[in-house]
């Protein structure tokens, strides 16, 4: 069993002018939303840990949770609102986002909902906005802290500057994961805006000596490069016509701890001893997934029958 923390919402697209405004589409996402429906899609047993309002926008989240086969166990439901995030894509098909989420559900779980953990977890992912916002972040840290020393735990910083602008706040925050973490993912802008000018290599130089085992930058069209303690393997993107960006990232997590779980990999020692060839083959299967998304509109994730074997 897979549980991913983190925030849910609704994505909000420009569709077009209309006679007296702007057509809007609507629809489900928000980062570890987007991770969680994709290890469902990939055939993986999985829960999301978050607060979703009781309106209406928040029936419709836990419908599409429902749809996905997402386990809805952990879910804590409360009267806020459901966070909106405002999409607008450029001529390359690269999103830029406004957030409304100031005192949304998503942002307000209390560290009751930790109660709510199912028995047989393998792995927790944490990551975006909710890490660093609100009493979510709180709940966060306490989970990490009572969980990191036996249960794998994966983290993608996904800097969200709309919603928490202070560099300082996200780079704390990384401070703080590296030694609890054992999955890094991290984009090479997120790491440009954190640590400006600072090599990937050194980078994971200093998050290996923290104690994380993988440590995995995406670089868009460039493809992926990783670290562990043996050394480093790169791997090209997958060529795809792109539609938009939207959601690769998360389906790229989603595809990596899809092929650890099909590996014997949920563990901090398995991913220590999991040889250079064996990274390569995940980050080229993770690649794989993540152009199935940037193919489709919107965080449209692929499903396991899409993807080839992950071995």
């Amino acid at each position: 069993m897979f549980v991913v923390c983190g925030e849910s919402l609704f994505d909000v697209f420009a569709s077009g002018d209309t006679a007296t405004g702007m057509a809007l589409d609507a629809r489900v996402g928000g980062s570890p939303f987007n991770v969680a429906v994709g290890l469902a899609r990939m055939a993986q047993p999985v829960c999301l840990l978050t607060q979703i309002s009781r309106g209406f926008l928040g029936e419709r989240l836990m419908a599409a949770l429902q749809a996905e086969g997402v386990n809805t166990a952990t879910v804590q439901r409360s009267e806020a609102p459901t966070t909106l995030s405002l999409i607008g894509l450029d001529a390359r098909g690269v999103p830029s986002y406004s957030f409304y989420g100031e005192g949304c559900a998503d942002g307000l779980l209390t560290r009751d909902a930790l109660d709510l953990m199912p028995q047989g977890v393998r792995a927790i992912n944490f990551g975006s906005y909710a890490t660093v916002t609100g009493e979510t972040a709180t709940t966060q840290r306490a989970l990490v802290e009572r969980e990191h020393t036996r249960t794998l735990i994966a983290y993608d910083p996904n800097i969200r500057l709309n919603v928490e602008p202070e560099l300082a706040v996200w780079r704390e925050q990384i401070r703080w994961m590296l030694p609890r973490t054992h999955l890094l993912k991290v984009s090479d802008e997120d790491l440009a805006l954190v640590h400006p000018g600072m090599p990937l290599q050194a980078f994971a130089a200093e998050a290996l000596a923290q104690g994380v085992a993988w440590v995995v930058v995406t670089r868009g069209s460039q493809g992926a490069v990783a670290w562990t303690a043996r050394g480093h393997v790169e791997a090209p993107s997958t060529p795809v016509e792109v539609i938009d960006t939207v959601g690769a990232g998360d389906t790229f997590q989603a595809a990596l701890l899809t092929w650890l779980a099909e590996n014997d990999g949920l563990s901090a020692d398995a991913l220590a001893a999991f040889a250079l060839d064996d990274l390569q083959r995940a980050l080229g299967f993770a690649a794989q997934a993540a152009a199935i998304t940037c193919s489709r509109r919107g965080a449209d994730l692929p499903r396991r029958a899409e993807l080839p074997q992950a071995r």
